[in-house]
């Protein structure tokens, strides 16, 4: 590594951990100033609030880092070509594929970090957060679901009509089991609910039929009362399994959005591509963080006259048009239209051919 390496290295992290540090503070005073009628309404104190920031920041942090690498590459390369440093340097027999070096040693560690947090250290804070707002901003959180349908355990299957989280009761349950794609024992109670005393489910109004072959059926009848009629059963769910859990990727790690993941497949259960889309992304930002640091150089690297406002106005707007793209992609896959993968990836690839492009054009 030459002097003229660590010299960009050495500019690059500085302006991108100057850039980061500048925009979430301006984020967190307006977030703050949103939220300020909510800290009073709910009487909390300052180190309750600082609680909170503390783990609101690293998010923030973590969702600005692609972009915000691109702006400081931008910014520093600009910078450097209206100062004819650009010039100079391949004057000097150094060839433009040569000065991408230190970029993309920047970029390795700027990816490696954020990879690195986005996948085992934020998600944890997250959760706090999520907490957080879930206790003191959403404290009226009712919902109800209607036709749950899932697989609890091997050829067991679940239904519940309606479910309504206030009371933690369902409506018109069913639990069947079957064997080589027959029924052999079916359970149904008019109602379900959560015993949080026993953590147990209790059913009411039940009945069960079981087979024990084609010709012989036995029936238990329909039991009434609500005492000894009532009958109390374990089942491999909860009332969080449930629940309407918005964003709740954010809290998870790579491993438990892996382990989620395959719960929901398992359980045949709805939304199971927005969690598959966030897996993805996870994986696809390390390689955005590169497509957009030799973007940033590409465009950045030619003298313009007009000093280095239009370069940073040229960044800022390509910047824009790949948050627009991403947006769109990541909206087309959580609702079934196109596969997570190719949600996560084709940004990447689309900006990556773009940027090939523009590099015939770079000064050589």
């Amino acid at each position: 590594m030459t002097i003229l390496d660590r010299y960009i290295i050495k500019k690059i992290l500085a302006t991108f951990f100057y850039v980061v540090l500048i925009l979430v503070a301006i984020i967190t005073v307006i977030d703050l100033t949103e939220k300020i009628d909510k800290f009073a309404t709910n009487n909390l104190g300052i180190a309750q609030i600082l609680g909170y920031y503390a783990d609101f920041i690293p998010w923030i942090s973590g969702l600005l880092a692609p972009i915000t690498v691109f702006i400081a590459v931008v910014y520093v390369t600009s910078r450097m070509a209206a100062h004819t440093e650009i010039i100079a340097i391949l004057s000097s027999g150094v060839s433009f594929r040569r000065l991408l070096v230190p970029y993309f040693i920047a970029a390795s560690i700027i990816a490696a970090l954020s990879f690195f947090l986005n996948g085992w250290v934020i998600p944890k804070s997250n959760q706090e957060r999520l907490d957080f707002e879930m206790q003191y901003f959403k404290k009226n959180n009712q919902y109800s679901r209607s036709n749950i349908h899932m697989q609890i355990e091997p050829n067991v299957y679940l239904f519940i009509q309606n479910f309504n989280n206030s009371t933690n009761t369902g409506y018109q349950f069913s639990l069947e089991r079957f064997d080589e794609n027959r029924l052999i024992d079916k359970l149904s109670a008019e109602n379900i609910q959560w015993d949080t005393a026993k953590l147990k489910w209790t059913l009411r109004y039940w009945k069960r039929k079981q087979v024990d072959s084609i010709f012989h059926v036995r029936q238990t009848p329909l039991t009434f009362g609500t005492n000894g009629g009532a009958m109390d059963t374990t089942l491999s769910i909860t009332p969080k399994d449930f629940e309407s859990n918005d964003r709740g990727y954010d809290g998870m790690t790579i491993p438990e959005l892996n382990e989620h993941i395959k719960k929901m497949r398992f359980r045949g259960s709805t939304g199971v591509e927005i969690y598959e889309v966030e897996k993805q992304i996870r994986f696809a930002t390390p390689f955005t963080i590169f497509v957009l640091v030799f973007m940033g150089a590409i465009v950045s690297s030619r003298k313009s006259r007009g000093g280095t406002g239009f370069q940073i106005a040229l960044g800022f707007f390509l910047s824009f048009i790949f948050i627009l793209f991403f947006t769109m992609t990541r909206t087309y896959a959580e609702t079934g239209s196109l596969a997570p993968f190719a949600a996560a990836w084709l940004p990447n690839g689309v900006f990556t051919v773009i940027a090939l492009a523009m590099y015939k054009y770079v000064p050589r």
